[in-house]
């Protein structure tokens, strides 16, 4: 079989290639045309972030078995034209996080000690030792947002520095925290109070962009010191700025920017900013490793093993995949909404529980679905089929599966229970018709029966006269139009609560939840995206 290396990666990528009995062509140099013309040629390729592959070109790979993508993401291949041609596309994810770990611990010693600063005016001509005096990492707070794989990289380096760690991350288990030697903040505002220095390690969302904004830096220690090693459009940059202007940050070291690339920015030439060319994953080792990874993935692909890192790869039998093909959107909708429910501080546990037909199948595509809908949108890397159980792995999820084929009042059930210290939320779905339209059944206790649509908002409140009509009210006046409504009470308040949940057309703003739930006699509110 023959593999095109059509941009440059490490030599060791490519020998394992050639060890592997591949016939390996280098293609560094070619042009688009010649690629279009030639890739039908070859069983695998092997790419970087530059080379696109688009459904057209796609099209004319008759004999392409796979696709090797040596680095993080794969934005720049089209996923679903690749499988619906049975390509397997896998790329690198682990490929950069030590890279990113140590840049982290580089800026923050830079800003620390204010080694720009200090080499720019000794080569200058100038020796100014008091001017560049600095602070000591020892016995000073970390705060780490985002305790992922390169959150805990980086907060097992800085323990080496005598720091004392500080994290908040509700979905990692309280257990990882605690093997990792770090202490879990309740909430971001948690970690402001007590953070002499701050890195943020979160993924970019609706949620999260513009996550440390004036709101937040308000909420910090005087002086505190910022670095970004993540993604720009986590920070408010203007924001940053005058919180330095006034003493609130004593200083912010950046490698990531909202527009990049970027030479001319405000935060440029201050004296109490540090700032590189987003090098969190430029060096030698993790080039290499990306390319040696990727190239694992092309073998394993084309030889008959174990691809680790694919993202568009189903291991269910072909007849199991058709059975439970209807259930796939059920369970990450139950999966998003069980984390969405829950009284979260962390995320433990996920149970899944399969009743009726379905339990007599190869569930555990299934059961990645949930994983997919608990964490996507709340992790570094874009969650998938085949990395999700590692994920949940990684951040000390455990995931357990459980099938009984006998359901009550149901064909087919789907239980998730989400646990969160000692709490347990459980929600319940299934599908009906012919075309499988996926509908929730239970949630925060309560029983009823409505079509999951894209947005939907939840409430708990006092189970009396007119509730429903406040909610349609004021949804109505936000210009939200509601799709359906069901309502039930709680299985197990004896005080009368009640549960209900509303369809919507439109994404129901926060702001519109927490201003119904603020309300006389309602008890808590949740939006929805799925």
């Amino acid at each position: 079989m023959k593999v095109l290396v059509k941009e440059k990666i490490g030599d060791s990528g490519v020998q394992l290639l050639r060890d592997a009995g591949l016939d390996v062509e280098l293609g560094t140099d070619w042009d688009d045309g010649e690629l279009e013309r030639r890739i039908g040629e070859f069983d695998g390729i092997l790419i970087r972030s530059a080379t696109k592959l688009d459904a057209q070109l796609l099209g004319r790979a008759e004999r392409l078995k796979a696709v090797g993508r040596a680095g993080v993401g794969v934005d720049n291949v089209d996923v679903n034209a690749a499988t619906k041609r049975g390509v397997i596309v896998a790329n690198a994810p682990q490929s950069n996080v030590i890279t990113a770990a140590e840049h982290t611990m580089a800026m923050l010693l830079a800003l620390a000690r204010k080694i720009p600063q200090a080499h720019a005016s000794l080569t200058a001509g100038h020796w100014e030792r008091s001017r560049f005096s600095g602070v000591e990492l020892y016995e000073k707070t970390l705060g780490v947002l985002g305790f992922g794989r390169i959150g805990q990289l980086v907060a097992q380096r800085a323990l080496g520095f005598g720091m004392r760690l500080v994290a908040f991350d509700a979905y990692v288990a309280e257990e990882r925290f605690r093997e990792v030697g770090v202490e879990r903040a309740e909430s971001s505002d948690d970690v402001y109070a007590h953070a002499d220095f701050l890195t943020i390690h979160l993924p970019v969302t609706k949620e999260t962009e513009n996550w440390l904004d004036a709101a937040a830096f308000s909420k910090m220690r005087d002086g505190v010191r910022i670095v970004n090693v993540a993604r720009g459009k986590l920070l408010v940059e203007d924001d940053l700025r005058e919180a330095l202007e006034s003493g609130k940050v004593a200083g912010a070291a950046l490698d990531v920017f909202r527009d990049e690339p970027v030479t001319e920015h405000p935060l440029f030439g201050r004296p109490d900013v540090v700032v590189t060319p987003h090098l969190g994953a430029s060096t030698a080792e993790a080039t290499d490793r990306a390319g040696y990874q990727a190239a694992e993935q092309v073998v394993a692909a084309l030889t008959g093993g174990v691809v680790t890192s694919a993202v568009n790869v189903a291991a269910v039998a072909p007849e199991d995949l058709d059975a439970l093909g209807p259930f796939l959107p059920l369970a990450r909708s139950l999966g998003r909404i069980a984390s969405a429910l829950a009284e979260r501080r962390s995320v433990d546990a996920v149970q899944v529980e399969y009743l009726g037909r379905i339990a007599e199948r190869d569930t555990r595509l299934l059961t990645v679905q949930v994983l997919k809908g608990v964490l996507s949108g709340h992790v570094e890397e874009e969650v998938n089929d085949v990395n999700a159980p590692a994920i949940a792995r990684e951040r000390g999820i455990a995931v357990s599966e459980t099938s009984s084929v006998r359901a009550r009042d149901f064909t087919d059930l789907v239980r998730v229970r989400v646990v969160s210290g000692g709490e347990r939320t459980r929600v319940v779905g299934t599908t009906l018709g012919r075309q499988h339209r996926p509908h929730l059944l239970e949630a925060w206790g309560s029983r009823f029966n409505v079509e999951l649509e894209r947005h939907l908002a939840v409430f708990r409140y006092e189970d009396r006269p007119g509730m429903l009509g406040r909610v349609g009210s004021e949804l109505g006046r936000e210009g939200i139009n509601i799709i359906s409504a069901a309502v039930g009470r709680r299985l197990a308040d004896e005080a009368g609560g009640a549960v209900m949940l509303v369809t919507a057309d439109s994404p129901v703003p926060r702001a519109v939840v927490d201003r119904i739930v603020a309300s006389d006699g309602f008890a808590g509110g949740r939006t929805i995206n799925l």
